[in-house]
């Protein structure tokens, strides 16, 4: 489905990344790890049009580097944010609404769907988001991403700073995705939970992938998680 060649990308004259190679297959979820600063989030902004890159990017086959980020999204990419980019004085159902495609005729989710997954959101709808807390604010904003429909979603550490308990739900609504056959290229610091869930990792290092194979490949190669991912 979506295939990264050769992608290099820039701030300004800062060269960010370096040459990334990597595919994301249909139905599966992707986890791409590194640490602060080795590009993942940049590689994610690359795919959906919000930075300067160069290489290719094809999604189903057509190439999409150069098109703007609305574009990317109408051909079924969805991205979820690390900032969440909730808005603040609506509420929650009004969010889910900016999200819908369309009339919504046709999609596999709505708003039945996102309530039943987060009953919190359907207790919540009417509240503005912007006082809900962080781990509701991180549901809304995912529900928000499948209101669109998308085939395949990125998702920029989607359990940062939430709770343990939540943290775990996030881990399940992702593999809910798999099961309705969205694939997902996830972001994410915990290594337990992208390593549980994950039909593939990949290690990003100073720009570029340093490592792809599957969560047990990555799990008996103590080498690569001294150099690239441990503290």
């Amino acid at each position: 489905m979506l295939k990264i060649e050769n992608l290099h990308a820039y701030y300004g004259k800062s060269h960010v990344l370096h040459g990334v190679d990597f595919e994301v297959r249909a139905g599966e979820i992707v986890a791409l790890l590194g640490r602060n600063g080795s590009g993942r989030s940049t590689t994610a902004k690359a795919v959906m049009g919000l930075v300067d890159c160069e290489g290719s990017v094809s999604w189903k086959g057509q190439e999409i580097v150069g098109r703007k980020a609305y574009e990317v999204a109408h051909l079924g990419l969805g991205y979820v944010p690390e900032n969440r980019d909730i808005f603040p004085t609506l509420t929650v159902h009004q969010n889910l609404m900016l999200g819908q495609k369309g009339t919504g005729k046709g999609s596999r989710w709505g708003f039945e769907d996102m309530y039943t997954m987060f009953p919190r959101l359907k207790e919540r709808q009417h509240t503005e988001a912007g006082v809900l807390s962080g781990g509701e604010q991180q549901m809304l904003t995912l529900c928000r991403t499948l209101m669109g429909d998308p085939d395949l979603i990125i998702i920029d550490e989607p359990t940062e700073g939430l709770a343990p308990k939540i943290v775990e739900l996030v881990a399940e609504y992702l593999q809910a995705l798999k099961a309705r056959g969205i694939s997902v290229l996830l972001i994410e610091q915990k290594l337990t939970i992208a390593m549980r869930i994950s039909d593939r990792a990949l290690v990003m290092g100073h720009g570029s992938i340093v490592f792809d194979g599957t969560p047990e490949q990555l799990k008996a190669d103590p080498a690569v998680r001294k150099e690239w991912l441990e503290v």
